[in-house]
């Protein structure tokens, strides 16, 4: 038996499997078995309230999980399928309240990943359902995990078997796109930027910021998420230099994520930031990792430009900010 049809077996069984995506390895469960579902909240001390996201092979299936798919639907799956977009769409009544958070909608995607792709065909092939829920690999609030190395160092004693689909190729979590009150909301911005979804559906987008009150919980909103055990500062550049110089200068050890060294110490970890806003978020989670493993004591990272193409990096580094040092 090989690693897929293992999988598949251990999908079929109720266990959860470890699986690689595009964006970030997740933490897979038959998305059709309520009790396979809640062991991926158990693993992750994740509130029973946060919804997941439901990962398909194929656009046919996206019947089976929405009951209401509009025009819009079918334009951006064209467009971004298999990608890194997420859509919201009303559920079907079978949908188990687990995946959704006991709301009225779901989140379904069809992830870019070759190795999770041909998992859920052998999955449906062999009697499954043909569905995960999936959210990110890890402990609730922590950083995602984008190896499968990584994936194993966190979560080993729960998880069944790990496939190493190799590092994940955008390295943030997907652009969620609520379509189920009508006009699309980008609920979590992604690598599919507000633009990209402007020029499909030839209507305007309105971002996270000007969601509606009523709009459902979506996974990685919370203020405080994406983040390491060690303390993080999100840090303007001079601002970073005279908090990094004080510390050295106080014989304190520092972690630097920034575009250029602060300054030169033995006490300093540096690592150098991309300009290249698609390099700079392959790079980040595993960049947030080695910095909490080399136990520096804080973590500063420099603020990223304030443009459209650096926004879903922007709302990755505040989050981890605010969740960083906390229990």
């Amino acid at each position: 038996m090989n690693d897929l049809q293992r999988a598949a077996q251990l999908l079929r069984d109720g266990e959860l499997v470890g699986i690689p995506t595009e964006t970030v390895y997740g933490l897979a469960a038959d998305a059709a078995n309520p009790a396979a579902v809640a062991k991926i909240f158990a693993a992750k001390g994740r509130p029973a309230d946060h919804p997941l996201i439901v990962h398909i092979a194929d656009t046919g299936q996206l019947g089976d999980w929405a009951r209401e798919i509009p025009p819009e639907a079918d334009l951006l799956a064209a467009a971004f399928w298999p990608g890194p977009l997420t859509l919201i769409l009303k559920r079907q009544a079978g949908v188990a309240d687990g995946v959704t958070g006991g709301q009225d909608t779901v989140g379904v995607r069809i992830p870019n990943h070759p190795l999770t792709l041909e998992l859920l065909r052998v999955f449906a092939a062999s009697g499954g359902s043909g569905a995960v829920a999936a959210p990110s690999a890890n402990r609730f609030g922590r950083i995602s995990p984008t190896t499968a190395a990584h994936v194993r160092e966190e979560l080993s004693e729960q998880v069944a078997l790990v496939l190493d689909g190799g590092p994940c190729q955008v390295g943030i979590e997907s652009t969620i796109v609520d379509l189920s009150r009508g006009a699309p909301v980008i609920l979590r911005p992604g690598a599919i930027t507000a633009a990209d979804i402007q020029r499909v559906l030839h209507q305007s987008v309105s971002s996270p910021d000007s969601a509606p009150a009523a709009a459902p919980r979506v996974s990685g909103s919370l203020a405080a998420h994406y983040a390491p055990v060690t303390p993080m500062q999100l840090l303007a550049t001079e601002a970073l230099r005279r908090v990094a110089g004080d510390r050295i200068g106080a014989g304190l050890p520092c972690g630097v994520f920034a575009r250029r060294a602060p300054l030169e110490s033995d006490l300093l970890t540096f690592v150098r930031a991309s300009a290249d806003p698609a390099v700079y978020a392959h790079d980040l989670y595993g960049v947030l990792r080695d910095l909490d493993a080399a136990r520096v004591g804080l973590i500063l990272v420099e603020a990223p430009p304030d443009s459209p193409e650096w926004l879903a990096i922007a709302d990755r580094l505040g989050r981890s900010a605010c969740g960083a040092g906390k229990d």
